[in-house]
């Protein structure tokens, strides 16, 4: 045997294995099932949390080695793995190949016109109808040919044989939904690789009044930004009464040598995007610092008002008194037992607090816990002092990703419903009905084809012979 038919051999074999159905159905049941170990597993994680997790299903003693299998196979990072990127491509390939092999006889049948039959062939196929109508074929042709065009057929007219022939289609291009469906699917892939390849998923904690021009990875590398982002502010509203978090926002500042570019707010869902980078809200926290502002807006009793700004210690009047006020203490989530005794329930700003110390004339007048989310704690003996925000205490807690093959993605989404519809709801119809005058009227053969549906076709048939009855009585 020769080197070019045994290379021919396996060519042929090759190409053979990857135009398989078979083929198609293994490898995209072993995507499935890994790409649910994936999703089960925290992707790039620290160790710590998978182990917690792999805890609750295997117990605490067989954890520590479920995760070191799983790791030395790739499942915490699965997703940019070589294994699983080389199934995709087998996949892609696939279904490549397989459209190659198809294609060309499904364009073949495409392209290739509609034309009248000889009436044993009309009488050969699967769907037929016959019936009689009174007038003459003539009088017949003129509303067959509004019928068929009413029902989606363009219509052609021969005549031979003593006999008239009308015959259509219609969806002919359904033939390649499939194909499109195809294409839509390797337009994913390759949107989904891009995205892994270029791309990135990372987070920021950035506490109010700070920048940073980097993310981090949950494995601590760092990704550059290529500008800065800074949080301005940040406030979390709460359900009356309850520590459940209504909503979150956070305002942000884009910078570019050191000038302001953009600026927004931003809640759960509604994110902040620059050069191809979007920022999600995903979390905030608590970290108090010697910085921090206190913010309260004073108003006295004659109406005088006034936003004051202090830090720890520091002290402020209230307009047009010789009151002064000071904050001595503060708690985040303050609380009381059922014996009324005030405690911190919570490391988180869930319900905060300022203890404030007023004096007159260097004496003290009166003490108060002021709180944020309960007015009825604003009202002091000289006016009103409302606790608004303490500044430079919470970090907003950020979601940072890129992707640059997420419209793509889109893109093949878009095209995929397009290829889908075609496949399940249209199919390549044809018809032809031929007239022929018979003693007393015409005979009205009506016969036709469907690549699919057919019992639905069926019925399409059924009903035109309906519709040339009833227009033939009247």
């Amino acid at each position: 045997m020769s080197n070019d038919q045994k290379n021919n051999g396996i060519f042929d074999k090759i190409w053979n294995l990857f135009s398989s159905i078979k083929l198609a159905v293994v490898v995209f049941s072993v995507i499935s099932i890994t790409s649910i170990v994936g999703t089960v597993i925290e992707q790039q994680a620290e160790p710590e949390r998978n182990i917690k997790l792999l805890s609750k299903l295997f117990g605490d003693s067989f954890a520590p080695a479920a995760f070191h299998i799983l790791d030395t196979l790739g499942f915490t990072d699965m997703f940019r793995s070589w294994w699983f990127l080389a199934l995709l491509f087998i996949f892609a390939s696939n279904l490549i190949v397989c459209s190659i092999e198809r294609l060309p006889k499904i364009l073949k049948v495409v392209r290739e016109p509609i034309r009248p039959l000889a009436a044993e062939h009309l009488s050969a196929l699967p769907i037929k109808k016959e019936t009689v109508l009174k007038e003459q074929s003539g009088k017949v042709l003129e509303y067959a040919s509004d019928i068929l065009k009413r029902n989606g057929f363009r219509a052609a007219v021969r005549q031979e044989d003593g006999a008239v022939q009308l015959y259509g289609e219609k969806g002919r291009y359904s033939r390649v939904g499939v194909y499109v469906t195809h294409f839509s699917i390797l337009l994913i892939l390759a949107g989904a690789v891009i995205g892994m390849l270029f791309g990135f998923n990372a987070s920021l904690q950035l506490m109010e009044g700070t920048a940073s021009s980097v993310a981090y990875k949950s494995n601590g590398t760092t990704i550059p930004l290529g500008f800065q982002i800074r949080c301005d502010y940040f406030n979390a509203d709460f359900y009356d009464n309850t520590d459940i978090p209504k909503a979150y926002r956070s305002r942000l500042t884009v910078l570019e040598n050191g000038r302001e570019i953009v600026k927004k707010e931003i809640d759960v869902n509604n994110p902040l995007r620059f050069k191809g980078i979007t920022f999600y809200q995903a979390s905030y926290g608590y970290a108090p610092g010697k910085d921090s502002v206190f913010e309260f807006k004073v108003t006295s009793k004659a109406g005088k008002k006034e936003d004051i700004n202090v830090k720890f210690g520091e002290t402020f009047t209230i307009p047009g008194t010789a009151v002064t006020g000071r904050v001595v203490d503060f708690s985040p989530a303050l609380g009381a037992d059922e014996s009324g005794k005030l405690y911190t329930y919570s490391e988180m700003m869930n319900n905060p607090a300022a203890f404030v110390e007023f004096l007159e004339r260097g004496a003290v007048k009166y003490r108060q816990w002021i709180l944020v989310r309960y007015p009825q704690t604003w009202k002091v003996g000289d006016g009103i002092v409302e606790f608004t925000h303490l500044w430079g205490v919470q970090y907003t807690g950020l979601q940072v990703r890129k992707d640059p093959g997420v419209w793509i993605v889109y893109l093949g989404c878009l095209i995929m419903s397009v290829g889908l519809y075609a496949s399940f709801f249209m199919n390549h119809a044809r018809i032809w009905i031929q007239l022929k005058d018979e003693k007393g009227g015409t005979k009205v053969v009506i016969a036709g084809t469907a690549n699919k549906n057919k019992l639905s076709f069926e019925h399409k048939i059924d009903k035109i012979t309906n519709q040339l009855r009833v227009k033939g009585q009247r």
